[in-house]
Order: structure tokens, then sequence, then C-alpha cells
């Protein structure tokens, strides 16, 4: 490895987490990762990408699972059974895709969250018997089912003996496998760019090779390979063998220049030899019976044969090779090529049919018929991206124009399932231009909108909804989703645009209004939910539902039904955890806040307006938990990723947590600046119903910085607005801004917010009313119902772990005369927030499995948690969580 000592250090030093390599074709990186595997003390298990399997649903997977086969059945008969059926090598289960509001049932594909808990559990398994290496190489063709289970289980290694290293390409442009809406592959793990060699490096490694070139062929050399290691050794290879120097010769880019090498050395290959190379290049696969043609394509080292049995692959030495051998031939060759394979693959008809498909030379429907169902299969076995790319070439080899457009519209369906933006609408717009069905336009229409609500484009995602909305069958549900992205934008054009079209569904009707017959909205919700039975969609919006009303019980009770009946069916829904997060936060259930954000975390790949939520509920956590730096940068990330005038909902969440993290510093100035900006100038909710959640902090901070006019006005504003049927949450927030702004007459609003029993669903804004109330008392030499509310206040926030606020609350005591030194928080609070939902769950007697399932880990990573989170606790045993949970939460209940 010339050149590349300290990568090569870095990749041997990986003996636990995540390595991705990347860097263009020729770098290096398939080197590396093969010096890795062969100097790795324990297993290695490898997944290596082929571009005739990136749109075969879980191909690579197969082939990573295929060597510990017979270690699945230690598994538990869900997951093992989720593995082998997504392989094609078990039943997968049957499954049941509940419909939308107005849309046809369709099979329920394996569960993907099951699927990457169960590849987790597996490989931690393997790797507690003896170090695992997982090394997968050309990531960028991998199918986009194994990647993505792989990924879940990547992200949730710890520190066990396991280590994924992967090689990827430097992806630019439109060029990647699976689609024209693909993203980089395994985005936020560590990376090791391998960029060109240096000056240096890449003399050395030309002196190296067997004829190192000298002269003004040398300087050609170096200069045509620009530091790319593939290039210099072919270049010099293919130089030094002819001797010749030609000053005329024509310069071409380095992906040209490579080709031109590798077509030239084939030349030298026996015809049945080209003919086999022909045939793997196509389909790698396709090597049985053709071993003693390649064999001298293996001598020359432009591939060589892996696996045994039916598991036999080419693996040419790299992609432009293969690249090389496929262009070297004229058109009609590679499509006899491919009907030579058809012709063999009766028996897999999904091959069959892409085969087919390449062989074609123009329009025909019995191919784009058979890659239709091929698309139906690939959706059933979770495979989205491969059912929108089959989809997308069965409408390219469709004859009649309204079978292409409906199968793009189609296509875009399953690329929106599978989060692609551009490419929904890529695919939308091609089928609109074919059509003039009103019915295909319209769902066009919806599928746009429904991909775009993921997004920042929150303007074009209503004009899409509300175009489809014309259709009668598609009202309904592109109504509801066009709240959703009214939403997100805060837009009072867009909310009105939306109500006005809502006719009497409680859903849009409370998301686009949250107050407005509010008693009303939440008398309903109970029977919603029995109506709802056991669907994991309606209940999730249901939850959302009620956390908008207010109801934060019942929501976070009716998110957490959603999310067990979610991962009974193994599926969770993009976005998910993200609103179910902020029901968690607002309940005093941090640690599942926290973990809710981590888990949502990957469905932001490619959705900065996503993953800007995800950071702003994140930030929010970390400032409740005294963190204030790590929740600025939170915050501050997210209001980088998203316009904060058009999507006001994360701009003022993100806001919120850069107030709260101003409070935890003690910097009240600040406090107040990012408090106010939750309003405008003239003092109205910046967004409709998020902004109000802030009045009260907005209090605290004005009186301490001398803005308390400003303040009162906004205060009397929104009471005014909310006058008709205000929440007990908010009426309990005015009631502390009041008191705050005018300590004269702050009594009865103490009195009125501590008298409300509603007011234990927010048990860190109950705790901070007892705070402000005992300043209020001591301050009025009250010291004795001072030091009581004091107590109170003191215990909520050690249980939740707000250090901040347990800070000021010891120096009140100590200023009231008690000799109250600052302790530690409440022992649970010292865990991460995985290790405190871990033993929340313990403590209610479930299983190491039990719990693994819940939290997609597995059962050795749930192990180790209790392992090292024993002495934190000061427990020797299991059966002591239960004790010790209930008297964390009994201090607090008792006197809250």
């Amino acid at each position: 490895m010339v050149g590349r000592e300290s990568e090569s250090a870095a990749v041997l030093g990986l003996t636990s987490g995540v390595l991705i390599v990347t860097g263009e074709p020729g770098a290096g990186k398939s080197t590396l990762l093969g010096l890795a595997a062969d100097r790795h003390g324990g297993q290695v298990l490898r997944m290596t990408g082929s571009e005739s399997e990136a749109d075969l649903p879980f191909a690579g997977l197969h082939q990573l699972l295929r060597p510990v086969l017979g270690e699945t059945a230690r598994l538990p008969e869900r997951q093992r059974s989720a593995l082998l059926g997504a392989v094609g090598l078990g039943d997968a289960g049957p499954g049941d895709m509940s419909p939308g509001p107005d849309e046809p049932a369709t099979p329920r594909p394996p569960d993907r969250l099951l699927l990457g808990v169960a590849l987790l559990a597996l490989l931690s398994d393997l790797a507690h018997r003896a170090p695992l290496l997982v090394v997968v190489d050309d990531v960028q063709w991998i199918d986009s089912g194994s990647l993505e289970t792989l990924a879940f289980a990547a992200r949730r290694i710890h520190d066990e003996p396991l280590a994924v290293l992967a090689g990827t390409r430097d992806l630019t442009g439109d060029g990647t496998p699976g689609g024209a809406g693909t993203t980089a592959p395994l985005p936020g793990f560590p990376t090791l760019p391998l960029g060109p060699l240096d000056a240096t490096a890449a003399g050395l490694l030309l002196d190296r090779q067997p004829h190192p070139p000298t002269g003004s062929r040398r300087l050609r050399i170096l200069d045509q390979a620009a530091g790319n290691p593939l290039a210099l050794v072919e270049l010099a290879r293919a130089h030094g063998a002819c001797g010749t120097d030609t000053a005329d010769e024509e310069l071409l880019p380095p992906t040209d220049r490579l080709m031109r090498v590798f077509a030239g050395d084939l030349d030298a290959l026996p015809e049945a030899t080209r003919q086999a190379l022909l045939l793997v290049a196509a389909d790698d696969r396709a090597v049985a019976g053709r071993i003693e043609d390649l064999a001298p394509a293996e001598a020359a080292g432009l591939l060589r044969i892996t696996g045994g049995g039916t598991g036999r692959r080419a693996r040419f030495r790299h992609p432009l090779i293969r690249s090389a051998v496929y262009h070297s031939v004229p058109l009609a060759a590679r499509r006899q090529a491919h009907r030579l394979l058809a012709d063999s693959l009766t028996a897999e008809p999904d091959r069959r049919a892409w085969h087919l498909a390449a062989a074609a030379e123009g329009p025909d429907e019995e191919i784009a018929a058979a890659l239709e169902e091929s698309a139906v299969r690939a959706r059933e076995r979770g495979g989205y991206t491969a059912a929108a790319t089959t989809l997308e070439r069965a409408a390219e080899l469709s004859p009649d124009e309204h079978d292409r457009a409906r199968r793009l519209v189609a296509a875009a369906g399953a690329a929106a399932t599978a989060g692609q933006p551009r490419w929904v609408r890529q695919l939308a717009a091609r089928a609109v231009a074919l059509t003039d069905d009103p019915a295909l336009a319209a769902e066009a229409s919806l599928r746009v909108g429904q991909v775009l609500t993921l997004t920042a484009e929150h303007t074009t995602a209503l004009s899409s909804l509300l175009r489809a909305a014309e259709a009668p069958g598609l009202h309904r549900i592109a109504i509801a989703t066009a709240s959703v992205a009214g939403f997100y934008s805060g837009d009072e054009e867009h909310r009105l645009a939306v109500r006005a079209q809502a006719q009497d569904d409680p859903w849009t009707l409370t998301v686009t209004d949250p107050t407005e017959r509010r008693s009303e909205r939440v008398a309903a919700i109970p029977a919603l939910v029995e109506r709802a039975g056991d669907d994991p969609a309606l209940l999730t919006s249901l939850g959302a539902m009620a956390w908008l009303l207010d109801e934060t019980a019942l929501a976070v009770q009716i998110f957490d039904d959603a999310l067990h009946r979610w991962r009974l069916r193994g599926d969770l829904p993009t976005g998910l955890g993200c609103s179910a997060g902020w029901a968690y936060l607002d309940h005093g259930l941090w640690a599942q806040a926290r973990l809710a954000a981590a888990n949502t975390a990957s469905a932001g790949v490619g959705l900065p307006h996503l993953n800007a939520a995800v950071r702003s509920l994140d930030a929010a956590a970390l400032a409740l938990t005294g963190h204030p730096a790590e929740a600025r940068d939170a915050a501050e990330g997210a209001l980088t990723l998203v316009d904060p005038h058009r999507s006001r909902a994360v701009a003022v969440r993100a806001r919120w947590a850069l107030g709260m993290a101003a409070v935890a510093s003690g910097d009240q100035a600040s406090a107040y600046e990012q408090f106010r900006l939750l309003f405008t100038a003239d003092g109205d909710p910046v967004h409709y119903a998020c902004s109000r959640a802030g009045l009260a902090e907005l209090a605290a901070a004005a009186v301490r910085t001398g803005h308390g006019a400003e303040a009162t006005a906004i205060v009397e504003r929104t009471a005014e607005r909310l006058a008709g049927d205000a929440s007990p949450r908010m009426q309990i927030l005015l009631h502390r801004a009041r008191a705050l702004l005018e300590p004269s007459l702050a009594e009865p609003h103490f009195d009125a917010a501590l008298a409300d029993p509603a007011g234990g669903q927010w048990p860190f804004e109950r705790a901070q009313i007892l705070l402000d109330h005992a300043e209020w008392l001591r301050r009025r030499h009250r010291i004795t119902e001072a030091r009581t509310a004091l107590n109170t206040a003191l215990e909520t926030f050690r249980r939740l772990g707000a250090r901040p606020w347990i800070d000021r609350a010891h120096a009140e005591l100590r200023a009231a005369g008690v000799d109250s030194a600052p302790t530690a928080p409440d022992a649970l609070t010292s865990l991460s927030p995985q290790q405190q939902h871990i033993i929340r769950l313990a403590a209610q007697g479930l299983s190491n499995r039990e719990i693994g399932e819940r939290l997609f880990l597995s059962p050795r990573t749930v192990g180790s948690h209790l392992y090292r989170s024993f002495p934190k606790l000061g427990v020797t045993a299991r059966s002591q969580l239960r004790d010790l949970v209930e008297a964390s939460s009994a201090r607090v209940n008792c006197r809250v």
C-alpha cells in the first residue's frame, strides 16, 4: 500500500465500530479492505456489491449470510424467519399492509426493522464467540434492502468485538445505482477518504512495477493517472509492455483512458475467454460452465472466481474492468449475451426479466409485464428502490402510452416510499407528459406531494396535494397529508388553504388549528382510538392529534401502543420517532425522547428538513439535561438545514431549545432574544401551534432582562386569542407568565397554576412553577412554605436529571436557610438515555431478549448495558431494579 501508510494503520486498528473507506475507482479501497481481512485474527464475513444485482432485493444480505446460515438457528423464530425469508431461503411471513384511508390493501413486505434486529443479534452473537470483521466492498452496488439492514445493525454497535469495514466510490452526479434519486450510501458513519497519491508516492509506485516507465513516458503516465493508484499500475503495465513513446497519443479523461487500457488487455485473450468475460460482465453470477474459459482472464489478473457451487461469482479486479469488457463489443453483441443469459434463467424470473429488458430492441409488452411482476415481488420483500427501478424500466418498454404512464406513476409511489424526492418528481413529470388521464395525473401529484412533505419544499408539496385533492377518491388522503405540510410550514396562507378543504376530518381540523373547538376534539379521541383498533398508522395519527391538543399523557399512551404495534409488524414509519419524541419530552420522559431522536436520525438521510426536526428535538433534551453547548450545536445545526421563514415548526422548536440552553447557562439576555423570536414584532405567534409553548419562558427571561412590558403585551395578546377554549397546559403557562410579570398580583396565579391536577402531565413545567413560587415566597419571608415548594421541585428536577434547575433549587434552599449541598441527580439520570430505557424495561420484568426486540438491540448489547449500569445504580441484582425505579418515581408523584 504505497503512500497509504496512515490509512492502512487506521484500517488495521479497527476492532469495533464502523469505518467507511471512500475514494474514486482505483484509489485502493478494495486492497485496503483485503489487507484488513487477511490480517484479522477472528472471523470475517464479506459482502461485495454487484452492478447486476443492485436491483435484486437482499442479494447482498444473501451473500453475507451464506457462510453462517446454520448460526441463524440460534435466533428467535421471528428473527430467523425474517432473515431467511428476505434472502429467499424461507418463509418471511405473510404480512398484511394496512391501507391508507383511500388506498387499496397491498401485501405487507417483510419487516425492515425486524431484519435489522435479527442481523444485529446474529452478528453480535458471532462476535462474542470470536472477534468479527464484516467487510463490505463496492457499497455503491449493494442493493438498498441489504444496505439499509446492515446500516441499521451498524448504527447499534457499541463496544462489542464487532467491526464493519466498507468501501465505496465517491458518488457525484446522477450515475448512482438504484435510480436517479439514490443518495450516497451509508451516510453518518466515520469515513476514511482515499485521495490521490502525492507525487512522491506515485513515483515510488511506478518504480515498483515490473517494467517501470522512464523519460517522457513516465511523465505522461504521472500526468494522466493524476495520483490514481490503479491507473498508475495499469498504464505502467500497458506502456511498459509495448515500450513505445508516441508524443501524439490522444489524452483522454481518466475513466476513458483506463477503459482503453482494459479493452486493450482483452485482445490477447482467447475468443472463448472474451465471450465468457462478456457474459460475466453482464451478470457476475453467470460463472457455471465457464470456469475453464475464464481461467486465462483470471491468470491475467482481470478477475477472480469466488465462492463455491451455486454461489460462485466473478469478481473483477475493478469495476472499470467490467465496464471495459462490457463496452468492448457492439450493442448487438451485448444484447445477444443478455438473451443467452435470460434463456438460462427460466427458474429465476426476476433475473430473467432484467436480462430480457437489457436485450430488448424496442418496446415489448410481454417483457414490461414480466418486469412489473418482478417489481411486485420486490415490493413484497421490502425492496422499494428495486421496485421503483424495475417499474421505471417496465414503463420504458411499454408500447402503450397509458401503460407507460401507469407504470411510471407506480414507480413514483415506490420511490416515495423509499424517500427519494427528486426521483419521484422525475417519474411523475414523465408520467404526466404521457397521459391525459386525470386519475393518473392526480395520483402523480399525490406521490410528489407525499414525498415533498418530508422536505422543506412545503409550498410545492401543498400545491401538488391540493391538485391531487381534486380527484374525489384521493381528496381525504391528499388533504390530510397537506395539513402536515402546512403544519411544518407554519405559513398562515398555507394553513387556511388546507383548512378550507378539511370538510369534517377531525385530524386535518386539529392539525390546522388545535385551539378551535378543542374540548370537542378531545372528547372524540377515545372513540376514534377504539375505532382505530390495532391499526398502528391510525393510532399514530391519533397520538399526534392528542399531543397537538395538549393531552400529553393520552398522547404518550397512544404513541406507546402504536409504537408497540408497529414493532410487532416490524415497520417503523418515517417521522414517527420525532413526533412521539416531543410528546415524551413534554411528559418528562427525556431519555425516551432522545432515543426517539436517535432512532429517527437515519430517516433523515437526504431529507434535510427531517434531519433538522430530529436535531431540534435532541437539542431540547440536551438543554433540559444541562448540556447547553451540545444543545446549541444541535439547534444551530438544525437552523442551517432549513429556511426559518419557510419551515417555521422546526425553526421555532430549534429556537426554543436555544432559549433553554441559554437559561441553563444563566445567559438570560440570550434566552430572551431566542424566546422573543417565537413571536412576531406584533406579538403574534411565528408558528400557530408551536410558538405558545415558549410563552412562560419568554416572561421569565423578560423579568430578568428588563423587557417586562413587551412580554406582558405578548402574554395578554395570547390570552385574548385563547380565551375561548384554552388547554389546561396553556392556562397553566399563562398563570405562570402573569405571576412572574406582576409580582404584586402573583399569588392567585401561582395557586391556580398549581391547583390544576392536569399539570402533572408536564412535570418539568410544574416543577418550574414550584421553583418560581418558592422564590416569590422566600422574598416575602414565608420561608416554611418556600422550603416545602423547593423540596418538591428539587425532587422532580433530580428525577428528570435537569441539572441546571437542580443547582438553582439548591441555591434557593440555602437562601431559605437550609443546609443544602448540591448532590448528584437521581442515579438513573446518570445513565445514558438508552441505558435508562433499558433499566426501566428490566424493572418491569422484561427479559434481555424482549428488551432487545423493543429497542432494536441484540440481547448481548442489552446485557452489556445492564452490567455497566448496575454499579452506577448501587444494585447487584435484577430484582432490585423495580424498587429503585418505583422509589425514584414515588418521591415525585406523592408530592407533585
